[in-house]
């Protein structure tokens, strides 16, 4: 199965809210084994089952148990990437809305947003391919504040929700939610939904130009297909974790488990700007500082799980890629709870 990634820009902007709360994001990140810079990555994108533990470590630090929905008045808006453009050079917002449903995995693998007109409301079903994540507190209600907020900045100030639906339970404060949010809350439900008056989507945006929203389209497709096009990454690391105890970790023999020919596999993952070795290698790395981190593995159990067939081998590998050896990275790395391999 595909792994599921989140774009780095909601990342960001949790962080900028962090820093706005006072929060320490400096224990933050040491907590999850990365470091502050590792946010502004050039097309980060992080795994989606990440949520769960990153939110957990937040709210461990912060020591709030909404920590989730103060961010979430925090945030700032969503600003200069390609949705954006969508809804601002479309003709009123249902339309840009529209638009973006079609792009939503530039946000998130994971997004399976919908919409409809229910009397004189339109709903919005923000789903996820994630059931834990679906029901995820501080996710949930960050999430759907960053949206307010969004949907606001490009409707000069308009938008206001009329209801609100959270899959999650809430035993306290949920009047705390409902005035935050600045309507009808309700917890348990079956779907998290958003409700807005339906003549918000006939609000007309002072930057529709067709020219413009034609340009956005095509840079916005472009965008999801570079993302179809590393897909094929994803598929050979899964393929690679299953082949690695084996030994037989080749080019041939993850092209045949794929059901494609070696020079295909080849050719795909070049489009992807990478190669075969590229793609072992990080995986390789990935998985060993995992170990590293956070079991108490032998060094020799952690050569053999990553596929080298000698400890010497391993220990140079490992000394490129991180200019330590295995020893001192588990030194320095264990006991902060890194979470190395999802993030």
């Amino acid at each position: 199965m595909q792994e599921l990634r989140d774009a780095g820009v909601m990342l960001r902007l949790i962080y900028e809210a962090m820093k706005k709360h006072g929060i320490d994001t400096d224990a933050i990140f040491t907590r999850l084994g990365v470091d502050e810079n590792y946010v502004y990555t050039e097309h980060l994108r992080t795994p989606h089952s990440a949520q769960l533990y990153f939110w957990q470590v937040v709210e461990d630090v912060s020591g709030d148990p909404d920590i989730g929905l103060h961010l979430g008045q925090r945030l700032p808006a969503y600003k200069g990437q390609v949705l954006e453009y969508l809804f601002l050079s479309s003709p009123n917002f249902g339309e840009g809305l529209r638009r973006a449903q079609n792009y939503q995995r530039l946000l998130s693998d994971a997004a399976k947003t919908d919409f409809f007109i229910e009397g004189d409301n339109a709903c919005m079903v923000l789903d996820t391919a994630s059931e834990d994540v679906r029901r995820l507190k501080h996710f949930n209600e960050c999430f759907v504040l960053g949206l307010i907020t969004f949907f606001r900045s490009i409707t000069d100030g308009s938008f206001q929700p009329t209801r609100v639906e959270f899959e999650h339970e809430r035993e306290e404060r949920q009047d705390h939610v409902a005035e935050v949010l600045g309507c009808e809350v309700v917890f348990g439900a079956t779907e998290n939904r958003l409700y807005f008056p339906a003549s918000a989507l006939a609000h007309p945006s002072p930057h529709a130009e067709p020219e413009l929203l034609d340009l956005h389209e095509r840079f916005a497709s472009e965008q999801v297909a570079r993302l179809e096009k590393k897909d094929i990454v994803g598929q050979v690391e899964r393929i690679v974790a299953e082949l690695l105890d084996s030994g037989e970790v080749t080019l041939d023999a993850v092209a045949e488990r794929l059901g494609i020919k070696a020079r295909t596999l080849r050719t795909r993952l070049t489009e992807a700007e990478t190669s075969f070795n590229q793609v072992l290698a990080d995986f390789r790395y990935r998985l060993a500082r995992q170990l590293l981190a956070t079991t108490d593995e032998s060094i020799d159990e952690i050569v053999y799980l990553t596929g080298f067939s000698e400890p010497s081998t391993f220990y140079r590998a490992f000394k490129r890629w991180s200019n330590m050896t295995p020893i001192e990275y588990r030194k320095t790395a264990q006991g902060k709870d890194a979470l190395v391999d999802a993030m």
